[in-house]
C-alpha cells in the first residue's frame, strides 16, 4: 500500500501505541454521578411524545454507558433502548474507507490508482482521480445528491441505487476543481469507493464488509441499508420537527458507502476499539485509516479516511457526525484517554455532534486543560463598519453579508464575530475564525473563514446590486443542463425574477452584486458572451460549485 508523509497526528498516534501507557495516556475513570449528569443532557429529547437518542461510552474498552431516551417508533409507542438500531448517516464513511484500506493492504489495489481503473465509467478530466482522493474529499467530484437535487428530485424524493450515483458521476463535464488541490465534503466519492470495493473484491459490498469487518468484531446488529423496503427489526422510524409538528423522515433510497450504515450504539463502540486491538486491518490499516489528507501545495487537512483529526478542548479527537432524512450520528474517541462516545437519534433537531462533546466532557472533565478566556479586542467603530459589506465566496459565488449591530460585527447566519484582533475575529464560540484582508490604502478586500478542517474558504468583496426592470428583462428565457438533466424556465414576475422547474417548483431570486442572485438553489449568476449577451446560467453551491445552464431560448 502507498502511503505519502506522515501526517504530524500520525506521530502522535504513533507515539501513544508504543510508547508505556503510563508515560503518555491521561487515565480517566467514569465520575460517581456521570449517568445523572448524562440523564441532564438528554432531558429534552427524554419523552414519550418526542423521538429522541440512543448514547453509549466506553473506557479502554469496558462499557461505562449504554442508554436510550426518546421513542423509537411514535406511532407504536416503542421506546428507545439501547438495541435500537439508527441509521448512521456520514459515520458510515469509515467502514467505506476500511473496506478499501484492507484491499489496499492485501495488495489488490493502490490507494494512488486513477479511479478510472476500476470505475472506466467516471469522465476522463485530464488529470486522474486518485482513490485516495475519494476518501480524502479532494477528488473535486461533485456531490451527486446536489446535483440531483438541482434537477428537481432531491434525496428521499426517489429510490436511488449506487447504479443511480454512477450514471450521475458519469454525466459530469466538470469538476468543483483539479483532483488534489482543494477540501470539499462529497458523498460521491465515497458511493464510487463502494462499487469499487464490488468489483475488486468480486463480493458485494454488503457481503465483503459483513465477512471482512462487521463479523470478526461480533457487530452483530450492524447492516447497510442497500436495500430500504427490508425488514429490520428493532429499527428506529426517522422524524423532522418543525415546532409542534412531527413528521416521519425516512431514507427511501438504496444508495450507500456514503451513509446507509444500520447499527447501534453498543456495535459503534466495539468499532472503535479496534482503533486500539487491531483486531481488523492491523497496525497498518488503522494507521492509514487516521492518515490525513494532503493536497497538492503541501497543505495538510484534518480530514483522513473517513474520519476527522481535530483537537477538542486541547484534547486530540477522532471524530465523524453524520445524517440522512432525519436521522443524526456522532462518533467520536479521544486516544489519549482511552473514551469512545457514540450518540445515534432519529430527529433531525438533535445535535449528535454536541451531544456528543457534553458527554465526552462529563467523562474527560478532570483531564480537560484549562484554557484563560481569551479577552476579546477593542475595535472602534470606525474599523467595524469599514468591514461591512457583501462578500462572495470564490468557489461556489454565494454571498455572505457583514453587518454591525449594537456595536458588534455580525455575519448573517451564522452569529457575532467576535474580535482576536483588528482583522481576526471568532465566529461565536466554537465557530470558524474570519480574517479580514487589506490592500495596500487599508480598504478591506476579503474574508477568509478559516475551519480546522478547511483553511481556504475565501470570500472577496463586492458591490450590491440593484438590477432595473430592463436589466432584468434581459436574463428571461430557458436555460437547460444535461448534467443535472433539467431545463429552467427563468420569468420576470412582479419586478423579481423567479425559476421555474418541473413539476411545479416556484424559486425567486434575489440579487445580490452584478448579475448574481441568491436562491434556495443557492448562488446564481448569468455568464454573458463578448457582446454582453446572457448566454448561460450558472448555479453554484457548497458541494456543486459552478454548474453551467445553457440558454435555449
Amino acid at each position: 500500500m502507498t502511503r505519502g508523509a506522515a501526517s504530524p497526528f500520525l506521530t502522535i498516534f504513533a507515539f501513544v501505541l508504543t510508547l508505556a501507557p503510563a508515560a503518555v495516556a491521561q487515565k480517566i475513570s467514569p465520575p460517581p454521578d456521570a449517568r445523572g449528569s448524562v440523564d441532564k443532557i438528554f432531558t429534552r429529547l427524554n419523552r414519550t411524545d418526542s423521538p429522541g437518542c440512543t448514547v453509549g461510552a466506553a473506557i479502554d474498552g469496558a462499557t461505562v454507558l449504554n442508554a436510550g431516551y426518546g421513542m423509537a417508533d411514535l406511532e407504536h409507542s416503542l421506546a428507545i433502548v439501547p438495541e435500537t438500531i439508527f441509521e448512521a448517516g456520514s459515520v458510515s464513511k469509515q467502514f467505506t474507507a476500511a473496506a478499501v484500506l484492507l484491499l489496499a493492504g492485501q495488495g489488490k489495489l493502490s490507494l494512488d490508482d486513477p479511479v478510472r481503473k476500476y470505475i472506466p465509467e467516471v469522465p476522463d478530466y485530464g488529470t486522474p482521480i486518485t482513490i485516495r482522493h475519494m476518501i480524502n474529499h479532494t477528488s473535486g467530484l461533485r456531490d451527486w445528491g446536489s446535483v440531483a437535487a438541482i434537477g428537481g428530485w432531491p434525496r428521499t424524493t426517489r429510490a436511488y441505487t449506487n447504479t443511480h450515483v454512477l450514471e450521475i458521476v458519469s454525466r459530469q463535464r466538470a469538476l468543483n476543481y483539479t483532483p488534489g488541490a482543494e477540501y470539499s465534503y462529497s458523498n460521491t466519492g465515497f458511493n464510487l469507493s463502494a462499487i469499487l470495493v464490488s468489483r475488486v473484491s468480486g463480493k458485494p459490498f454488503a457481503e465483503f464488509t459483513r465477512e471482512a469487518i462487521f463479523t470478526p468484531l461480533e457487530m452483530s446488529s450492524t447492516q447497510w441499508r442497500d436495500d430500504f423496503q427490508r425488514i429490520v427489526r428493532n429499527r428506529a422510524i426517522a422524524y423532522t420537527q418543525n415546532g409542534g409538528s412531527i413528521r416521519m423522515e425516512m431514507p427511501f433510497e438504496n444508495a450507500h458507502g456514503n451513509g446507509g450504515l444500520l447499527t447501534t450504539a453498543g456495535d459503534l463502540l466495539r468499532w472503535n476499539q479496534n482503533f486500539s486491538q487491531f483486531k481488523v486491518g492491523g497496525r497498518s490499516m488503522i494507521e492509514a485509516e487516521h492518515q490525513q489528507g494532503r493536497l497538492n501545495d503541501g497543505r495538510t487537512i484534518a480530514y483522513a479516511a473517513g474520519l476527522m483529526v481535530l483537537t477538542w478542548k486541547g484534547l486530540h479527537e477522532v471524530s465523524h457526525s453524520g445524517a440522512t432524512a432525519g436521522y443524526r450520528a456522532w462518533l467520536g474517541r479521544y486516544p489519549e484517554q482511552g473514551l469512545s462516545v457514540a450518540v445515534l437519534c432519529n430527529v433531525s433537531t438533535a445535535n449528535a455532534t454536541e451531544l456528543g462533546h457534553q458527554v465526552a466532557e462529563v467523562y474527560l472533565n478532570g483531564v480537560i486543560p484549562h484554557h484563560a478566556q481569551e479577552k476579546p479586542a477593542m475595535i472602534a467603530a470606525s474599523a467595524l463598519n469599514a468591514k461591512a459589506g457583501l462578500y462572495r465566496s470564490v468557489r461556489d459565488h454565494e454571498t455572505l453579508s457583514v453587518g454591525v449591530k449594537d456595536g458588534q460585527l455580525q455575519l448573517d447566519r451564522r452569529g457575532v464575530l467576535k474580535p482576536v484582533s483588528a482583522n481576526v475575529f471568532t465566529v461565536g464560540d466554537d465557530g470558524p475564525r474570519a480574517e479580514f484582508d487589506n490592500d495596500v490604502s487599508g480598504k478591506v478586500t476579503r474574508l477568509r473563514l478559516a475551519t480546522e478542517v478547511d483553511e481556504g474558504n475565501y470570500y472577496e468583496r463586492v458591490d450590491r446590486a440593484n438590477p432595473s426592470r430592463a436589466e432584468l428583462q434581459g436574463m428571461v428565457g430557458e436555460y437547460a443542463s444535461d448534467e443535472a438533466e433539467v431545463t429552467l424556465k427563468v420569468a420576470l414576475e412582479q419586478d423579481q425574477l423567479v425559476i421555474h422547474r418541473r413539476p411545479d417548483t416556484k424559486i425567486p431570486l434575489t440579487p445580490t452584486y452584478k448579475d448574481g442572485f441568491s436562491s434556495s438553489l443557492g448562488s446564481v449568476r448569468f455568464m454573458r458572451d463578448s457582446a454582453g449577451r446572457v448566454t448561460e446560467l450558472s448555479i453554484g453551491q457548497q458541494r456543486v460549485w459552478d454548474m453551467r445552464f445553457r440558454r435555449v431560448q
